[in-house]
C-alpha cells in the first residue's frame, strides 16, 4: 500500500468519521422530533420514492441510518409507535404483493434490530403473522423483492388494533435511484469519504467496526460480500452454478458519497465490471430464491486483491475450501 497515501488519507478519514457521527445523532435526533410532531407521519406507510426523498430531512436521515441504498427492493418503513404485547402483519398482503419480503422491528430511537420475519419461513396459508414484543416504542421496515405487478404494503395490527391498512404503490416507484447520484454534494462526500479508506485498511481493523459502519442496518437472512473498488480496477465475481441455481444475487456499486452508480443481478457464473473512472466500494446481498427457502446451501465469500488493476470474489458453498490467500472472508 502507497504509504504516502497513508499520510493524507488516514487524517481525513478520521475528520470525516467524526463528521459522520456528530451529523448522525443531530440528524437522528432532529427526524425524532420531527416524527413527534408530526404523528399522521408516523401511522402511514413511508416507501422510498423520488417524492419522499425530496420531504425535509428524508434524504439525510437516510444517509446516516442506512446509507448502503438497497437498489433491488422496494423498501417501506412505518412508526415509530408504542407497543404493549404485539403487532401483526398482514402476511396475505404482503405474499400477494412480492414472492420474497422480510419485515424487520427496529427499537425507537436507536434502531436497533429487535425481531424480524422472512416470508420464505412462514405458513403461505396464514393470513396474519404475531411479533409478540415488550412494551416499547418501535419502527417497522419491510423490502419487498421479486415483486408482482400489483405491490400493496401491509395491513398492521399494535396490540390487536389495525393500526394502518394496505398501502397501494406504483411497480416503477424505484427509478429514482437511476437520478439518486445528481444529489452527491460535499455533504454526502464528507459523510461517507472515510468508508473507502477503512475498507481499504479493513486488514488492520477489527471485522466487525468494518461491518457495523458499512452495514448499520443489514437485513437478517443475507449474506453479504463487500469491499472497496480502486479508480480503473476490475472486479471479477466468480459464483458457483449451485448458488446461482438457488440463491438471487444483487451486485451495487456505489461512489465514496455512497451513492449508487450501477446495479444488477448476477445470473452469470462470471460476472465482470468494467474498470470505472472513480474510486468507490460495492456490496453483493445474497438472498435464497424462493423456492429454494428451505435450501441447506451456507453461502461463504472470499476476496482477493490481485492488484491494483484488478480484484476477484468468489463466492462459494460454505462447505467448499477458498483461496487461502483471499484478503478477506466476509
Amino acid at each position: 500500500m502507497n504509504k504516502i497515501w497513508l499520510l493524507w488519507e488516514i487524517p481525513l478519514a478520521c475528520l470525516s468519521f467524526l463528521f459522520n457521527k456528530i451529523v448522525k445523532f443531530a440528524i437522528g435526533n432532529l427526524f425524532t422530533v420531527y416524527l413527534a410532531l408530526n404523528k399522521k407521519k408516523a401511522s402511514q406507510w413511508r416507501v422510498l420514492s423520488a417524492k419522499m426523498i425530496k420531504a425535509p430531512l428524508i434524504l439525510p436521515v437516510l444517509m446516516t441510518k442506512g446509507p448502503r441504498w438497497n437498489t433491488h427492493a422496494i423498501i417501506g418503513t412505518l412508526g415509530p409507535f408504542k407497543v404493549t404485547e404485539a403487532i401483526a402483519i398482514d402476511t396475505k398482503t404482503a405474499n400477494q404483493s412480492a414472492r420474497s419480503w422480510i419485515a424487520v422491528v427496529y427499537s425507537f430511537p436507536g434502531y436497533k434490530t429487535v425481531a424480524s420475519l422472512e416470508s420464505e419461513q412462514l405458513d403461505p396459508a396464514s393470513s396474519w403473522q404475531t411479533i409478540k414484543l415488550p412494551a416499547g416504542r418501535y419502527s417497522l421496515g419491510v423490502r419487498y423483492y421479486n415483486r408482482a405487478e400489483i405491490i400493496n404494503y401491509p395491513a398492521i395490527k399494535i396490540d390487536e388494533q389495525l393500526f394502518v391498512e394496505p398501502y397501494n404503490i406504483p411497480s416503477d416507484i424505484n427509478k429514482y435511484y437511476h437520478d439518486l447520484i445528481n444529489a452527491k454534494n460535499w455533504f454526502y462526500s464528507s459523510l461517507h469519504y472515510y468508508i473507502f479508506t477503512i475498507l481499504k485498511l479493513r486488514n488492520y481493523l477489527p471485522e466487525s467496526f468494518v461491518r457495523n459502519e458499512y452495514l448499520p442496518v443489514g437485513a437478517p437472512a443475507t449474506h453479504f460480500a463487500y469491499n472497496y473498488l480502486d479508480a480503473q480496477q476490475t472486479l471479477q465475481i466468480t459464483t458457483a452454478p449451485i448458488i446461482i441455481e438457488q440463491f438471487d444475487i444483487y451486485f451495487t456499486l456505489y461512489d465514496r458519497s455512497s451513492l449508487p452508480l450501477t446495479w444488477c443481478i448476477i445470473t452469470e457464473p462470471k460476472y465482470t465490471l468494467a474498470p470505472q473512472d472513480k474510486q468507490g466500494y460495492f456490496l453483493v446481498r445474497i438472498r435464497p430464491k424462493p423456492e429454494f427457502s428451505k435450501t441447506e446451501i451456507k453461502v461463504k465469500s472470499a476476496i482477493l486483491v490481485v492488484d491494483s488493476s484488478n480484484q476477484c470474489l468468489t463466492i462459494e458453498d460454505s462447505q467448499v475450501t477458498l483461496d487461502s490467500s483471499a484478503t478477506a472472508i466476509v
